[in-house]
């Protein structure tokens, strides 16, 4: 097992990417933060266990073992800003989601420590991802990327109001052909879930980077608004509510897989 991954192979052409779910934080780094901080509000908790049927489906899993606090993997290494205008955290986060202090005063992360940890934390995440797909296109003609994320249901400082549950995003068709994405979108738009495409969250670096559909790589991020698998309050995973998700879940996951298969016929 690599200290910053887990990586589990599949027998498809798609892959899902859990970036966010992991929780280690190297000692050197705990004793600097606050409690808000090693709270971890901002994991993106029990993803992995929520796609834990996927290999299934013959899917490859790849799940990051630390927190994004150590180092945020769908932000790219020089820390370019996804959303411009709008309130983000960055490669190295220094204030959570809800705008607490991650470190403890006159605690910082320089630059030569965010290099350390790209190079450590961020780098070797990547380069599996990036093999992965190449391996994938290699024997399949084309690999499909699945970017799995979650997150609190409300966040003033992200966005107005209730999140909808199924966040979708192709980055606005440029990591995902249309003609595949549109079939996975339908799935959840007809579902019990409120759901919507290319929203708030259109895809974060991960998806952007990855996806290349000219290339027979299409990449798509789905964002879950928390509430729908687990207790927000205590963070339990809350077992029927999941069951209800995975369901849904396991038919986007096919519906992606098998539109691709057709085109690529």
């Amino acid at each position: 097992m690599h200290e910053t991954y887990t990586f589990l192979e599949g027998s498809t052409p798609l892959v899902i990417s859990v970036p966010h779910d992991g929780r280690d934080i190297p000692a050197k780094i705990r004793e600097r933060m606050t409690p808000a901080g090693l709270d971890m509000p901002d994991t993106d908790w029990h993803v992995a266990r929520l796609y834990d049927f996927a290999g299934g489906l013959g899917a490859s899993l790849l799940i990051a073992r630390n927190s994004r606090y150590v180092v945020d993997l769908n932000r790219s290494s020089s820390d370019d800003a996804l959303y411009p205008g709008q309130a983000v955290t960055g490669l190295t986060p220094v204030k959570t989601f809800a705008g607490d202090e991650i470190y403890l005063a006159g605690e910082t992360v320089s630059d030569d420590e965010r290099q350390t940890r790209v190079e450590r934390f961020w780098q070797p995440y990547h380069r599996k991802l990036e093999l992965t797909l190449r391996d994938l296109r290699a024997k399949f003609s084309y690999a499909l990327l699945w970017d799995a994320h979650s997150i609190a249901s409300e966040l003033p400082l992200l966005f107005d109001g209730q999140l909808p549950v199924l966040n979708l995003g192709s980055y606005d068709e440029r990591s995902c052909a249309p003609h595949i994405s549109n079939p996975v979108f339908r799935l959840a738009e007809f579902s019990n879930f409120d759901a919507v495409l290319n929203g708030r969250f259109k895809g974060g670096y991960i998806t952007r980077h990855y996806g290349d559909p000219e290339n027979n790589v299409h990449a798509l991020q789905l964002e879950i608004a928390q509430r729908s698998y687990m207790d927000e309050a205590s963070r339990e995973f809350q077992v029927a509510k999941a069951d209800k998700l995975r369901d849904l879940l396991g038919k986007m996951l096919q519906a992606f897989q098998e539109g691709a298969a057709r085109h690529y016929e």
